[in-house]
């Protein structure tokens, strides 16, 4: 089957080439925009990958001077004070010598949401239950977090929410009054049904209150805030936002919406800002609040440790006049996140990042205008393209590509670098290159052209071998197969559907790639073709589209791989994944199937039919790898016992089916014969009828460490040889009947 763009006509003339060639290049410019709107969400997530490039090779300017501190909970501080959390009554000491610095704001990027069971008063009851008396001085405040409430009181202070759709303390109203210029926001934000909240007493102290949560992120990479949020009906200020208003002594905030009075837009209504004082913050339409990163390289981060133990004189400098957010950098207190400039720091620092940019005005723009004028730029620079092409020299053709091409990239570059402007420079790049590479080979007209269209349209799908193969001989690209013997391989996890349904799409995708990639890496190392993924199934075969000596065997220690990569992921995870993986052996159709429109290579046949059975059958048996005996046949040198005689679903002749436990190593095992010999007498005993014995011999096995693999396989003879001894069967085969795939 030819190639429709190498299936071309000899042309009548040069005039009429190039014409043709012109409006080919529209078809193409066409597609790539309609490509570009269709996939649009996904071209997203790779414009922040480039935004993000554009950060790290040029953060924001740096300020001298910031506005902001950082009183850092760090790995030092846990060593002088003691592990997390530490007593509420050291927390208001630290609010109180910060407040005694003239700090403008005192803002704590964590949540307190449970009484402190450090406190004197619950220690006096345990000590009085047991009859020891402790005299306490009259008027002593004996609850931690009444002192640290006091504290709050006395201070400008911000305490954190998290706001999430997961149960917690109800959360109290925002302090911040709020106004909205437009329609109200809770008729257009996203909402999320409450959070977690402090104690009442230390809410009810506060001056402020603010959401630090972060927004997901498919990348789990920190690159917006939200500058307001709903939650349980309310709208509640970000925490930097809040942080700044407590710190100017403003009375609310005023978030502005798109059809305020003023404003100029279409469509859905959308946040536009946030004033905040005398602070404007821009946001995008969510509410989110784009960071332009520096690394705050000046601003003064204070040990928590030196703030309790030094009288302060030599910080209150640093101090006085700021907002003070109160974190941690410390590992094991889980606030580590990932930022476009760096893989792990701080989360406290990006909220430090949004208000030295509110404090500065320096913020990241993208303008209403700049989808058109990004459409308005890739349409340009095609048109200069297919001018180039229509020349017909394919070297012009290239420079011009490249010449193009760093021209976008360098427009997008120099919006970012002159006027902090965002421009995403993928939409031309798709026009350039969708045009390019469908053109040029019209231009070139050379040699081989099925093989560099099979290798480039293939690639991505069949196994490098079959490409190669099919690269040499472009007739093979067609219906049809031929009948070989092959081994195949199906797999899946035990209870997927349960684990599905406990998780969200995102986990649920990160669980999956996470849980594919090893047992990709699995069975490529040992020469498998992959056929298909059916979520979290894998179906692949050896010995096709090229001859693989000693296959089955190949087959079974790519089983036992799986099986050791499943084990390893369940040491990094809190609940374990169990697999299935059937094994056969025979002939089968293997080649491109499909349609004359599309098709792929792949194999069908009773052979795979039967694999997929025994796959199902692991379950059942309580087994992870389950072969057959033609696999078995050929792998003699590998651990097996025998499981049962089966008459699988769809098939007339039964099946011996035999339990894969370990590779010849293990097989050599003197613990593994032991039980290989005890369980086949078993076996022999349960097929000669002789059903007392066997349960005898059954009972025998016990629960050895080798016997454990089959632990779910021997209680279930148990069963079956109670129920045998209690209703003899009759015409006795020793074969099960499969009543399900």
């Amino acid at each position: 089957m030819r190639s429709p763009v190498l299936a071309t006509r000899p042309h009548s003339g040069e005039h009429p080439r190039r014409f043709r060639l012109l409006l080919a290049g529209v078809a193409m410019l066409l597609l790539a925009l309609t490509l570009d709107i269709t996939f649009r969400d996904g071209f997203s997530r790779l414009a922040d990958l480039v935004f993000d490039a554009f950060q790290r090779a040029a953060p924001r300017a740096a300020t001298a001077d910031p506005g902001v501190v950082v009183v850092d909970i760090d790995e030092a501080s846990l060593q002088h004070i003691g592990q997390w959390p530490w007593p509420r009554d050291r927390i208001g000491q630290a609010v109180d010598v910060l407040g005694g610095m003239g700090a403008a704001a005192i803002v704590f990027d964590m949540v307190f949401t449970e009484p402190d069971r450090t406190s004197l008063g619950p220690q006096l009851q345990r000590l009085r239950a047991k009859g020891i008396e402790v005299q306490v001085p009259a008027g002593a405040v004996l609850d931690n977090d009444a002192l640290f409430a006091a504290a709050i009181a006395r201070n400008p202070v911000v305490m954190g929410v998290a706001l999430s759709d997961e149960g917690g303390r109800t959360l109290l109203p925002p302090v911040a009054g709020l106004s909205f210029a437009g329609s109200d926001p809770r008729d257009y934000l996203e909402a999320t049904r409450g959070g977690l909240s402090n104690l009442p007493a230390l809410t009810d102290a506060a001056s402020g209150i603010g959401s630090f949560s972060f927004p997901p992120a498919r990348d789990n990479i920190i690159r917006t805030l939200p500058l307001a949020a709903v939650a349980a009906g309310q709208v509640y200020p970000g925490l930097g936002v809040e942080a700044l208003r407590v710190a100017q002594g403003a009375s609310g905030l005023t978030l502005r919406s798109s059809d305020a009075s003023g404003e100029v837009g279409a469509g859905p209504v959308a946040m536009t800002s946030v004033r905040v004082g005398v602070l404007e913050l821009p946001v995008m339409a969510d509410g989110r609040f784009r960071v332009h990163f520096s690394g705050m390289p000046h601003m003064t981060v204070i040990p928590a440790w030196q703030l309790l133990q030094d009288d302060g004189a030599a910080l209150a400098d640093k101090v006085e006049g700021r907002i003070v957010l109160i974190g941690t950098s410390a590992i094991g207190l889980r606030d580590i996140v990932a930022t476009p400039r760096v893989a792990a720091e701080p989360g406290v620092n990006v909220h430090a990042e949004l208000i030295d940019q509110a404090l500065n005005q320096q913020f990241l723009q993208r303008p209403d205008w700049a989808r058109g004028a990004e459409v308005l730029a890739a349409v340009v620079a095609t048109l200069l393209l297919l001018a180039v092409l229509r020349l017909g020299r394919p070297v012009l053709s290239s420079l011009a590509l490249l010449v193009l091409v760093g021209g976008v990239l360098g427009g997008a570059w120099w919006a970012y670098r002159s006027h902090a402007m965002l421009l995403d420079p993928l939409p031309g790049l798709l026009c350039l290159l969708v045009v390019f590479l469908t053109m040029m080979p019209a231009l070139l007209f050379l040699g081989n052209r099925e093989k560099r269209f099979v290798r480039t349209a293939f690639a991505r799908y069949l196994s490098p071998a079959l490409v190669e193969r099919l690269s040499q001989d472009a007739q093979a690209l067609q219906l049809g197969g031929q009948t070989r013997q092959i081994t195949v391989l199906f797999s899946d996890i035990r209870g997927f559907t349960t684990l599905s349904e406990q998780l969200s799409p995102d986990a649920l995708t990160a669980l999956l790639n996470h849980y594919l990639t090893p047992m990709t890496d699995v069975l490529l190392a040992h020469e498998a073709t992959i056929d298909k993924y059916i979520g979290d199934a894998i179906m692949a075969f050896w010995n096709a589209p090229v001859d693989i000596a000693d296959h089955p065997r190949k087959a079974c220690l790519a089983a036992l791989g799986m099986a050791d990569a499943v084990a390893a992921l369940n040491r990094t995870r809190a609940s374990a994944l169990r697999i299935g993986v059937g094994l056969h052996c025979g002939d089968a159709c293997v080649g491109n199937l499909g349609s004359q429109q599309r098709f792929s290579y792949s194999a069908i046949g009773d052979t795979v039919n039967l694999a997929s059975r025994v796959e199902g059958l692991t379950k059942f048996y309580g087994v992870t790898v389950l072969v057959t005996e033609a696999v078995r046949a050929q792998a003699a040198d590998l651990a097996f016992v025998e499981v049962d005689r089966v008459r699988v679903v769809g098939r007339g002749e039964p099946v011996v089916l035999h339990a894969l436990l370990g590779d010849a190593r293990h097989a050599a095992d003197a613990a593994f014969l032991a039980l290989a010999r005890h369980h086949a007498a078993m076996l022999a005993s349960y097929r000669q009828g002789d059903f007392q014995q066997a349960r005898v011999l059954l009972q025998a096995l016990g629960d050895t460490p080798a016997a454990r693999p089959l632990q779910a396989l021997h209680a279930l003879y148990a069963q079956r040889l109670e129920h045998l001894l209690d209703q003899p069967p009759e015409g006795w085969d020793g074969i099960f009947t499969a009543t399900s795939k």
